[in-house]
């Protein structure tokens, strides 16, 4: 009879291999259990933003109340919750979307805007003032124009005539009275510039030279207010700030401004000015020369009711007012003038000076000179043109329209009747 023997080490090694062997599937274990807890987590995430994303989709489908909270029915499931708050910045409509599934909590906030058409985009609206529009020069007109009854002619100035081979380069229909933008547009504004007397006094902070300041859309509004000029030189702001005056704001070209609002009765931006946001006047903007404004900024002026009750033979050209971009400047966004009508009115409230750009939408209530190119829409009740020391009624010399250079993922202005897309996402 034989016994086998064996030697104490191949019991340590066998122990050490059932060890080891243990541990691994151990791991391999908690490995499973904790990849599905991460896919889990990942799906709760997902399915948060999803819906956070399904409240902004509702707004921009369906008519909202402003500045009310509102919860979204979501078919008896109990464990989520999505809540929507509309209200506007600026001429801009924001939304901001709170969902939440369980303990998971996600926000998303954005701004809307008018989507472009997918055809017959109109490239001029100029109203039935019983007048015709009168093209002069090297105008060029590209795209779907709305003209009145009159029609459109070539004419002359200085003795220089219309060059172009067609009037229009695209199709013309009969227009009437201007587009009416959305009434939630123009109460914005009028309620914004009383901000800073409804608010507690830990909204408002003070700057000076050096300053930077960010301030998220999910978070309260942060403004700076002041009686006197302000001068905004070598600092850096971002989000959701008002910046007012009750005078004068300067923009220096060493600030950097990022989807801010300016309001006040007269804005200056100085020459080689960059960034991204919103200017608010009661009078006056002037745009320098090599200003850069990116997508979506908005230049806005508002008058006042009766502030512009002489006629233009008692207001000079400086005192009127007016939006004013001068040489080489780069627009990309809205020009506005919203104003009362005046007779005699000689006068124009929007001036694009000569190699300035707007890419976007220019809305006048008003008089529009032309001198640069718009590449998108243009929608006013009049265009004028100032050469040689007169004044020539509805005439365009020299001015550039297409509106086919314009991006159709463009979201712009909202009027009455628009379909509504996401401008931009903030923060």
């Amino acid at each position: 009879m034989f016994v086998l023997k064996f030697k104490a080490g191949a019991l340590q090694l066998t122990t050490f291999i059932i060890v080891v062997i243990a541990l691994l599937l151990t791991t391999f274990i908690l490995l499973i259990h904790l990849h599905k807890q991460f896919q889990i987590q990942s799906d709760f995430i997902i399915d948060t933003t999803n819906l956070a994303n399904s409240g902004v989709d509702y707004v921009i489908q369906n008519n909202v109340k402003i500045n009310d909270t509102i919860a979204i029915d979501l078919n008896e499931e109990d464990y989520k919750n999505l809540k929507i708050y509309r209200k506007f910045w600026g001429v801009f409509e924001q939304v901001i979307s709170t969902a939440a599934i369980k303990n998971r909590r996600f926000q998303k906030v954005a701004f809307l805007g008018a989507k472009q058409q997918k055809s017959n985009r109109a490239v001029l609206y100029v109203q039935d003032n019983n007048t015709p529009l009168v093209l002069v020069g090297m105008t060029k007109i590209e795209g779907l124009a709305y003209l009145p009854k009159q029609g459109v002619k070539s004419g002359y100035i200085s003795g220089q005539s219309y060059y172009g081979s067609r009037l229009i380069y695209g199709g013309t229909r009969v227009s009437s009275k201007l587009p009416k933008l959305s009434s939630d547009v123009v109460n914005s504004i009028s309620q914004l510039e009383q901000s800073y007397s409804k608010l507690p006094l830990n909204q408002f902070f003070n700057i000076q030279e050096s300053t930077t300041f960010t301030n998220s859309f999910l978070q309260p509004l942060q403004i700076v207010f002041s009686n006197d000029e302000i001068n905004l030189r070598n600092i850096q702001i971002i989000g959701h700030v008002l910046l007012q005056s009750k005078s004068k704001i300067v923009v220096h070209s060493s600030s950097n401004l990022k989807d801010v609002i300016l309001m006040a009765p007269e804005i200056e931006l100085r020459s080689n000015t960059k960034g991204s946001f919103q200017a608010i006047a009661s009078k006056k903007i002037v745009v320098g020369d090599n200003v850069k404004l990116n997508y979506p900024s908005a230049l806005v002026v508002k008058e006042k009711n009766g502030s512009q009750k002489e006629t233009s033979t008692s207001v000079s050209r400086d005192e009127v007012s007016k939006v004013v971009v001068e040489k080489d400047a780069v627009i990309k966004g809205v020009i506005m003038f919203i104003g009362e009508d005046r007779p005699n009115n000689y006068q124009s409230q929007i001036l694009i000076k000569e190699s300035a750009t707007v890419y976007g939408e220019l809305y006048n209530t008003q008089n529009t000179e032309l001198q640069g190119a718009v590449y998108g829409s243009i929608f006013t009740s009049n265009f004028i043109a100032n050469q040689s020391g007169a004044v020539y009624k509805n005439h365009i010399y020299n001015g550039k329209i297409n509106v086919n250079e314009l991006p159709r993922e463009y979201v712009g202005l909202l009027f009455n009747d628009s379909k509504k897309g996401i401008m931009k996402w903030l923060y």
